[in-house]
């Protein structure tokens, strides 16, 4: 009896659609994913690319405070490093037609929570007024014992 009411029920809601034009699509089309990998930018070799857009997307990987041109980590403490990586993601965000005015998230990745006023007062730096929405952990270690890895997504309006 149930299988019935629950068959009857969608044949119901089928010619009510019919009825109403309500219609139910899908779509097997994708959206292009372009690699975003900017000129000025710390190559190193790793698995990864710098950003991925999709449609009006930019998904922008975990990026250190590395130096582009020597691919090392900048000197100066999370500070130097926390500009760095800005500056660095700035580089994506270009390659990709964006700003940071673009960014609607960040992740933030601090080796040391105690840094976490120094990180702040430079990361208010480049996000003075309306800042993207954010979340900060502390984590155990990062690559090349960076003390900071910033990770973002950007949309285009």
């Amino acid at each position: 009896m149930k299988k019935n009411s629950f068959i009857g029920i969608a044949i119901l809601l089928f010619l009510s659609g019919l009825i109403f034009g309500i219609q139910v699509t899908t779509s097997s089309a994708q959206t292009a994913r372009t690699v975003i990998s900017p000129e000025n930018y710390p190559y190193f070799g790793f698995p990864y690319s710098p950003g991925i857009l999709v449609g009006d997307t930019l998904y922008i990987s975990g990026h250190l405070g590395r130096d582009p041109t020597t691919t090392e980590l900048v000197e100066g403490g999370i500070e130097a490093e926390t500009r760095q990586v800005i500056a660095n993601i700035q580089e994506v965000l270009s390659a990709a037609d964006m700003t940071l005015e673009n960014v609607v998230t960040v992740t933030a990745f601090i080796t040391d929570i105690n840094s976490f006023p120094e990180f702040n007062a430079v990361y208010r730096e480049f996000f003075p007024q309306d800042p993207p929405a954010r979340a900060t952990v502390q984590v155990a270690a990062l690559n090349v014992d960076a003390q900071v890895e910033l990770q973002m997504i950007a949309v285009k309006p």
